[in-house]
């Protein structure tokens, strides 16, 4: 398994995209969130993800030049079209306009409406506190999940991310989760390399605890905790969608089918100044000072540790090459 700089892995993945038709400026974004998902070891957002936006991009499911629309309708709220294309341009172009916002208002909203599917919502969501303010960020995918006691898949795994600044621009906490038991792409993962997944996992066609890769994508995953997770679930499905004008979950499409509609998905972000508190950084200070008193415990996000170079297995490796030299 051969190990690469995570510079080669954002050169080659950002050649690939434009290869197969983004702007230049669009495929730097994307390329770096993928460059940043395989730093932290998060293989199902980075180059695992790179040849489906390339079908994509030919396809016509993505737009590779789309320009996003920002506004600002109310103070506090930002509002972006991403045109159907990449989430990760949309939030570039729309951050700066809720920073101010959120730093003239103390609190700001960004709505990211009509984009393709952001992959890894912390992403996001630390750009939001490295600029000093606490970011929290959902969003909304295909429908996997049932309600707790059905069978019916109704929304997605609805991801929740939330990041907190520690002020001297750094993350002092960041959690990025689905609010189902394991993200779908495990499962994914798990039936391409043709492996169980863990009981309690998800749910067969009939409702019933499954082991089966293929029978959980059949069927429906489990919310985290039950109908705690559940709520969860819905509330980032109604802010992701309700507040974005874009689908609900239950009308998304596969997101990985190389053909079809696009995305149309929504992610709905929130920003607040810390510095409304004179005690904000005195608190999370204290707390994770408890947390850190414990040999092993540790605040989510603290501690981690960036790779590079990292590990690439071959056949992930050469097929990103390979889409890097469609043109060659």
């Amino acid at each position: 398994m051969p190990q690469i700089s995570l510079a080669e892995i954002e050169n080659v993945t950002k050649t690939a995209l434009m290869a197969h038709g983004a702007e230049e400026w669009i495929a730097s974004h994307v390329a770096d969130a993928v460059k940043v998902a395989e730093s932290v070891g998060n293989k199902i957002c980075g180059l695992y993800y790179v040849e489906s936006y390339c079908q994509q991009l030919v396809s016509g499911r993505v737009k590779g030049d789309a320009v996003p629309q920002v506004s600002r309708p109310k103070p506090s709220t930002v509002v972006v079209d991403a045109s159907f294309g990449f989430a990760q341009a949309a939030f570039a172009k729309g951050l700066p306009e809720a920073i101010s916002a959120a730093k003239e208002n103390g609190i700001a909203s960004m709505a990211v409406g009509h984009a393709h599917t952001c992959t890894s919502l912390g992403y996001f969501t630390e750009q939001i506190a490295r600029a000093g303010l606490i970011g929290l960020g959902l969003t909304n995918a295909t429908p996997i999940v049932a309600a707790p006691g059905g069978k019916s898949r109704v929304i997605g795994t609805n991801p929740i991310a939330f990041s907190v600044p520690d002020g001297q621009g750094g993350i002092a906490m960041q959690f990025d989760q689905s609010t189902t038991t394991v993200a779908l792409g495990k499962i994914t993962m798990a039936k391409a390399a043709g492996e169980r997944i863990p009981e309690g996992w998800a749910l067969d066609v009939d409702g019933n605890p499954t082991t089966n890769p293929e029978e959980a994508i059949k069927g429906s995953l489990v919310s985290m905790g039950g109908y705690k997770g559940w709520g969860y679930g819905l509330m980032a499905e109604f802010l992701a969608a309700g507040m974005t004008g874009s689908l609900a979950s239950m009308d998304v499409k596969p997101l990985k089918a190389p053909n079809g509609a696009p995305h149309d998905l929504g992610q709905y972000y929130m920003l607040i100044d810390p510095s409304g508190s004179t005690s904000f950084g005195e608190r999370v200070q204290q707390v994770a000072d408890a947390v850190a008193a414990d040999e092993g415990a540790r605040i989510p996000g603290a501690g981690k540790k960036i790779a590079d170079p990292v590990d690439v297995p071959d056949a992930v490796w050469e097929l990103v090459q390979g889409l890097a030299n469609r043109n060659g």
